[in-house]
């Protein structure tokens, strides 16, 4: 799994480094701050693929000794990462189209730059459209952000592309510089998508309810085979879902018994999400050595019953 999400990060490294190039020799060629911008644009989208690319490498990493949980969380970092990047992108971009209009448009011909924004918004399109199949296949939080990153640059330069085109026509240079800010604005709201999302797998937020509901129902399916579930606490490490709760067993139930059960759910969770560290704490229900499914109604039961999520 972790080989292709690392080709996936690599084909990104070669796609964005060829594109900065034919951005820049077109930009300065023909002195176009939103082509140059894109080329920025792509510069970061650069820098973030190789984060990408070295998170995935040191997430794949088995746990240790220093990190007993592994080192999914790498994933998450290199997203913040990614994102601050990107909005540095924004700045910088802005800065120098407010330089560019306040000392005027100096804009040479544009059949080149329209070219080649529309060579780089077929690029970005396959390669993105790839990294995100990855990233879902994977669940891949830094191969996502990649992803969002190059299908940013498809945006950006589809909009760009057409303005240069209004430019070829109509001879208005002055929206080069108004085509890169539009370029920056983009940017940044992607920035604030990435940045809450990997954010949020470093916070140990739970699982998406969706999620939670689908692994309550599996739970739910086994209710004849014990009393009560409750503490069910969900969270996310890059790729790597982690779940653990408490199952209250019939007074009677077999060591045997309970750990086939255990095995048996954790099985079925594993295969609704594949790549999750799964664990059980088992507790007798102490009302009675003897009992039997119907003990799922005494009082004990029913309270632990008003604690399970």
């Amino acid at each position: 799994m972790y080989s292709k999400k690392r080709r996936a990060a690599f084909l990104s490294i070669i796609s964005n480094s060829t594109l900065i190039i034919l951005k820049l020799i077109v930009g300065f060629a023909v002195n176009s701050i939103a082509v140059i911008s894109e080329a920025l644009h792509s510069g970061i989208d650069l820098i973030a693929s190789f984060v990408a690319y070295f998170s995935i490498k040191k997430a794949s990493v088995p746990a240790d000794s220093q990190h007993k949980y592994g080192h999914g969380k790498y994933e998450n970092i290199a997203g913040v990462a990614e994102a601050l990047l990107i909005t540095f992108a924004a700045v910088l971009i802005v800065i120098k189209a407010v330089n560019e209009i306040k000392k005027g448009v100096s804009l040479e011909t544009v059949d080149m730059a329209i070219g080649v924004m529309f060579i780089s918004c077929i690029a970005n399109w396959l390669v993105s459209g790839y990294l995100f199949r990855v990233a879902k296949e994977t669940e891949s939080v830094a191969l996502e952000a990649d992803g969002w990153h190059l299908r940013t640059d498809v945006y950006t330069s589809l909009g760009v592309f057409a303005g240069l085109i209004v430019v070829r026509l109509t001879g208005l240079k002055i929206l080069d510089p108004i085509l890169a800010i539009f370029v920056a604005v983009l940017i940044f709201s992607i920035s604030i998508k990435i940045t809450k999302e990997s954010v949020g797998g470093l916070l140990d937020e739970s699982l998406p309810d969706e999620e939670e509901k689908v692994i309550k129902e599996i739970l739910s399916e086994h209710y004849n085979q014990f009393v009560e579930f409750h503490e069910l606490r969900t969270r996310r490490a890059g790729s790597e879902r982690h779940i653990d709760l408490h199952l209250i067993l019939f007074g009677a139930t077999h060591l045997e018994d309970a750990h086939e059960l255990c095995d048996h759910l954790e099985s079925d969770i594993l295969e609704k999400f594949p790549n999750s560290k799964i664990l059980i704490h088992l507790e007798p229900c102490r009302t009675k050595t003897d009992c039997v499914q119907d003990c799922k109604k005494c009082t004990i039961a029913e309270a632990n019953s008003n604690h399970s999520p």
